[in-house]
């Protein structure tokens, strides 16, 4: 895998975080790469003021810093996606789904950190990469570059290849906040990343498989 990229343009983080109000907005699916879970397994509502959600621990505010820019990204490799022609349409729906779970999410933590009174990203120049927590399976400048460049099946095969080794890494953070997090609703989210972000995984293996 090419050098990972940490920190995403903030045009892109932006987009992402517009998406989300889009989603949450309309009522659409809030669960994390799955369309079918019921949208209550999602965590609490972005900038909850109940007690439980302002407690928090170092573990806590890690997960949603580095998750946030990994789910924009995620939304983007999806928008590149959709933004293609004749590609699968099982495929398609992939993309589809990934975007309309994850772009809720990242309001939601973005919330969460905002009523933490912490920082809604990592400090200028923190090396995510060195802590526990990191941001396992981003893709690099070059990954992103040759996912916009490929078309058809090529994209398709590229894009399934590329996302599962980025659900890997969500998978491996979010497990990380489950064994080290505080914050109910933040672990309660990290629980349902590792269950559908498993399924997907087998879900894209079985369509790699058909392509």
């Amino acid at each position: 895998m090419n050098k990972k990229s940490l920190t995403l343009p903030t045009a892109v983080l932006a987009a992402a975080l517009t998406l989300a109000g889009c989603a949450s907005g309309s009522g659409g699916t809030t669960t994390t790469g799955t369309s079918s879970a019921p949208a209550s397994s999602t965590a609490a509502p972005s900038g909850s003021t109940t007690a439980a959600a302002a407690e928090h621990n170092a573990a806590d505010t890690m997960f949603a810093q580095t998750m946030i820019p990994h789910h924009a990204q995620a939304v983007e490799m999806s928008d590149m996606m959709l933004a293609k022609k004749n590609i699968p349409a099982n495929v398609v729906a992939l993309a589809e789904r990934i975007k309309a779970a994850q772009a809720p999410e990242i309001e939601t933590m973005t919330g969460w950190l905002r009523s933490w009174n912490e920082p809604t990203g990592a400090a200028a120049g923190h090396d995510m990469s060195s802590h526990g927590a990191g941001m396992g399976g981003m893709m690099g400048d070059d990954d992103m570059k040759k996912l916009d460049a490929a078309q058809g099946t090529e994209a398709a095969k590229l894009f399934l290849t590329q996302m599962t080794a980025h659900h890997q890494g969500a998978i491996m953070m979010a497990k990380t906040e489950e064994g080290s997090g505080q914050n109910p609703d933040a672990v309660a989210l990290a629980k349902n990343i590792v269950t559908a972000q498993q399924k997907e995984i087998q879900e894209m293996k079985d369509l790699l498989a058909t392509l």
